[in-house]
């Protein structure tokens, strides 16, 4: 029998422990990026996770989907890399109503979307993130960006570019920076009172109203 010296079997647990928090998605890694769509503010966010192994990390999504799905949330994989996934968690219902847009099905027209359902436009995405190396500039209409901002952005890059926060803003400025500092102040106060012990689930707020939870 080959022993194992305690060295090895400690760094063993470790490493074992760190591929489960990696691939499990922890709350502190979805209320850290997530909190405005988590809070009915955003329609959605995305963000990177680290894969330690394939199948704890669909095994995670689905808890989540368990979890978050009863109050009108769905988190999928984007993009999958060597180490590494891009994951959105959006609302559904929020993005179907964001794409019905004028300017929102133009934009997306002109890239090729070829459907006019939300959850065929997603799909038109996820193809788009696959097969190419950068990602598509129309991201901004899955994440609630403004659609004048997206058009801005793809029409003149960083030019005439009035600020930046969350997004490259073109349009409505000063909207635009009461949003970021919205976004900023939600994300504070969910960190902290995630820290204090409030579940994801008890800061998720579900589709049918939005609470007040800044105070």
């Amino acid at each position: 029998m080959v022993k194992i010296s305690n060295q090895k079997r400690t760094q063993f647990t470790r490493d074992r422990k760190e591929m489960l928090t990696m691939t499990r998605i922890s709350k502190e890694l979805l209320v850290r990026h997530c909190s405005p769509t988590l809070a009915g503010l955003k329609t959605g966010n995305i963000f990177t996770c680290a894969i330690g192994n394939k199948k704890e990390l669909h095994g995670a999504l689905r808890r989540i989907n368990g979890t978050l799905g009863p109050k009108g949330l769905r988190i999928l994989p984007l993009r999958y890399s060597d180490k590494n996934v891009v994951l959105y968690l959006y609302r559904p219902a929020k993005l179907a109503s964001d794409l019905t847009d004028h300017c929102a099905r133009c934009i997306l027209e002109k890239q090729g979307y070829d459907r006019e359902d939300a959850d065929g436009c997603l799909r038109c995405l996820i193809r788009r993130m696959r097969t190419s190396e950068s990602i598509p500039h129309e991201i901004g209409l899955f994440l609630g960006y403004p659609p004048e901002d997206v058009k801005g952005f793809m029409e003149n890059g960083t030019r005439a570019c009035k600020c930046i926060g969350c997004w490259k803003v073109y349009g409505d400025e000063e909207s635009a920076r009461k949003t970021f500092d919205l976004y900023r102040k939600c994300t504070s106060v969910y960190c902290r009172k995630l820290s204090e012990g409030c579940s994801v689930e008890k800061l998720t707020v579900p589709c049918k109203f939005r609470e007040n939870r800044y105070n």
